[in-house]
């Protein structure tokens, strides 16, 4: 940070560096991300297609699952197809305007609140369905989801609204070149003229609040599964239910652990390249992971898509 004069000029504009150390393998690394994130739209959108086609999953789970498709699908595409367009040179791929970084940054972090909210309301619905079955249709009902959804995006648009705010009042004075693919916080508070105390302050209390909240639920949720899963008299049925669990626990705990890395902090980051690597994992691969984890391993979803892309479900169209 430099000391702000008023004879210095705002920063209209910033260039992304991207993989800046990678250039003599950058169509390597495109076609690896872009491959990653063609698979992300396709599996998301297989998902959202499938549930919305077949009246057998009409359920609270494949409710949330749908919510989550649509949310990785949006998380992906704010970073993504930037960071395609600066590997291969397009022009104007490496530059974003001032407020087109600001609304970048704040979509992100809206749709990725929104993510953690929405998994500790299917961590809740889990819970309810696997430790109290009985009274699962009461506490879960279709009004009961719909406000939980509602709540989860809500929240999470609320959740940037101050740290943006703060960001739009720093001032920028150059140098304006990003060292990340995307308008991440920590590379605009390292460009920042401006005393960003207070700015690094909310961001650190408001990461906390939005990741410990919703991994609060997760961990009730999922250690209450677990002693329940304990009590299953049959060693078959423990042991697929351990092993659904583990992979939904494994994906949880790589989103959750490489955010709290990132974000549940109060100083500018200095080793930038692991940074970059970091945010690879939660904007990119655990999106990728998610619909295989949660909906494309289970056997109604398998089977609902074997049904809507049989041939002999064309043929009754």
């Amino acid at each position: 940070m430099q000391p702000y004069t008023q004879n210095w000029t705002q920063v209209t504009e910033f260039v992304l560096v991207g993989f800046a150390g990678v250039q003599e393998a950058r169509l390597l690394f495109f076609a690896l991300f872009l491959t990653m994130y063609l698979f992300t739209l396709a599996e998301n959108l297989a998902i959202i297609l499938v549930v919305g086609l077949d009246h057998r999953l009409r359920r609270p789970m494949y409710f949330f699952l749908t919510h989550l498709s649509c949310l990785e699908i949006l998380y992906t595409s704010v970073t993504v197809p930037k960071m395609l367009a600066g590997f291969i040179g397009v022009e104007g791929g490496k530059y974003i305007s001032y407020a087109g970084c600001l609304s970048q940054l704040f979509i992100f972090t809206f749709l990725g609140a929104t993510e953690c909210f929405l998994l500790a309301a299917m961590a809740y619905d889990r819970y309810v369905a696997i430790c109290m079955p009985l009274r699962y249709g009461s506490l879960v009902s279709w009004g009961t989801c719909i406000c939980l959804a509602a709540a989860c995006w809500l929240a999470g648009f609320l959740t940037p609204i101050l740290p943006i705010y703060l960001m739009s009042q720093l001032a920028f004075c150059g140098p304006n070149v990003v060292d990340h693919f995307f308008c991440d916080a920590s590379p605009l508070l390292a460009l920042s003229c401006s005393d960003v105390t207070l700015k690094e302050t909310v961001d650190f209390l408001v990461s906390l609040a939005v990741l410990l909240a919703s991994s609060t639920v997760i961990a009730v949720s999922y250690g209450n599964i677990v002693w329940t899963l304990l009590h299953i008299r049959s060693a078959a049925e423990r042991w697929k239910a351990f092993s659904t669990c583990a992979a939904h626990l494994t994906v949880v705990g790589l989103f959750y652990g490489t955010l709290f890395f990132m974000y549940v902090r109060t100083k500018v980051a200095s080793s930038i390249n692991f940074n970059k690597v970091v945010s690879v994992f939660y904007s990119i691969v655990t999106p990728m992971l998610n619909p295989l984890i949660y909906s494309l391993r289970n056997k109604e979803v398998k089977g609902a898509l074997g049904r809507a892309f049989s041939l002999k479900s064309w043929k009754r169209q």
